[in-house]
């Protein structure tokens, strides 16, 4: 009787696969976005399939008759238009030229012209799709081309229904600058454990060299980490990195209590330290989907952007407590060890948060 059982099941998952596969047999469409002088050009393929069960066509395969298809050209460029989002240079565009459905019998699908104008030649082009949400399995292959040579290549999915790319130009360029700078500087303003760290780093003052040396220091080693890290040469993980990055800020609290006179090794601590900061920034850049084409660009735009935060905030705190040194030295000196304290307190409990309660703090 058991043998009986294994091989009716032996019998049926093979059916089931079977079943399964006639069902939906390609899961895809396919999506050709080309930039050209002032347009972009799309080829949109997709399964019988999926459109028929979309507009209730009965069996999928009638489609394919062009007797079919011309009367249901409307519906089916209106249920395809309205899932697909084209942006160029970060403007959506109005929707575009849509040619009639035209079939494809060997492929068992229809395939659809598209036209875009952009004006000129835009510097990055966003694809937002969910063509047809109700297969969870469903996935739509973007093909970029520049010059008629394919030069990217993407997926989208239920998870990742958008993609920006990046073109190889000069305009290209600029677009990687204008996305990934103010990236950079918003997260090092809404970043308080970077914030932190410097703000304890400056706490004790000093000429303008020694505040520039210590910034530079800090400024050299992130800047390595980030990049070994970025280009996944070296990835350590975050439970590892985000309690050290705590640790840091406590001992630049611990620091700053016990400097003596003549003693300031605050360089050297943001160069060893700014290692660690440097993977912390790395894995915040590691959820933007760095466009490999332009990556070198992005990960200096996205560098460039936490100098320019990093600055406004070194700017704004050094000049605030020099002033208040130069008025009254004693209240200055309070001030940073109040501030000291204040500065371990918050390392520590982002320490003890991140190592026992790392899906936070009720």
């Amino acid at each position: 009787m058991a043998r009986l059982v294994v091989l009716l099941l032996g019998f049926a998952v093979p059916l089931g696969f079977a079943s399964s596969a006639a069902a939906h047999p390609v899961p895809f469409t396919y999506l050709d976005i080309k930039i050209q002088q002032g347009a972009l050009e799309l080829t949109l393929v997709a399964h019988v399939f999926d459109v028929a069960h979309e507009l209730g066509v009965e069996p999928p395969d009638r489609l394919l008759d062009p007797a079919v298809l011309a009367p249901r050209s409307d519906d089916v460029i209106a249920l395809l238009r309205n899932r697909l989002q084209i942006a160029a240079d970060g403007r959506l565009l109005p929707a575009g030229v849509w040619s009639a459905p035209v079939p494809l019998r060997d492929r068992q699908s229809i395939r659809l012209q598209v036209r875009y104008e952009t004006g000129r030649v835009p510097g990055s082009v966003t694809v937002t799709a969910a063509l047809f949400p109700y297969d969870p399995a469903h996935q739509t292959f973007l093909n970029f081309y520049e010059h008629d040579a394919l030069t990217s290549q993407a997926i989208l999915d239920r998870n990742h229904s958008e993609f920006e790319y990046f073109a190889g130009t000069r305009q290209g360029v600029f677009a990687v600058v204008r996305k990934f700078v103010p990236a950079g500087i918003h997260h090092i303003l809404i970043g308080p454990d970077h914030l932190l760290f410097l703000v304890g780093l400056l706490l004790l003052g000093g000429s303008v060299r020694r505040l520039l040396l210590v910034v530079t220091a800090f400024t050299v080693a992130h800047s390595i980490t980030l990049s070994l890290a970025a280009l996944n040469l070296v990835t350590p993980p975050p439970r590892i990195i985000e309690p050290a990055i705590a640790l840091s800020i406590v001992y630049v609290g611990v620091d700053n209590l016990m400097v003596g006179h003549g003693r300031d090794l605050r360089g050297l601590i943001a160069f060893a330290f700014g290692f660690i900061h440097g993977f912390g920034f790395a894995n915040v850049l590691r959820e933007m989907d760095l466009p490999s084409r332009a990556l070198g660009w992005s990960l200096f735009s996205f560098n460039l952007g936490v100098e320019i935060g990093q600055l406004f905030v070194v700017v704004i705190v050094a000049s605030a407590l020099m002033a208040l040194r130069s008025r009254n030295e004693i209240a200055g000196r309070r001030l940073a060890f109040a501030g000291s304290l204040v500065v371990i307190a918050m390392g520590a409990y982002w320490f003890v948060q991140r190592v026992f309660f790392p899906g936070g703090i009720a």
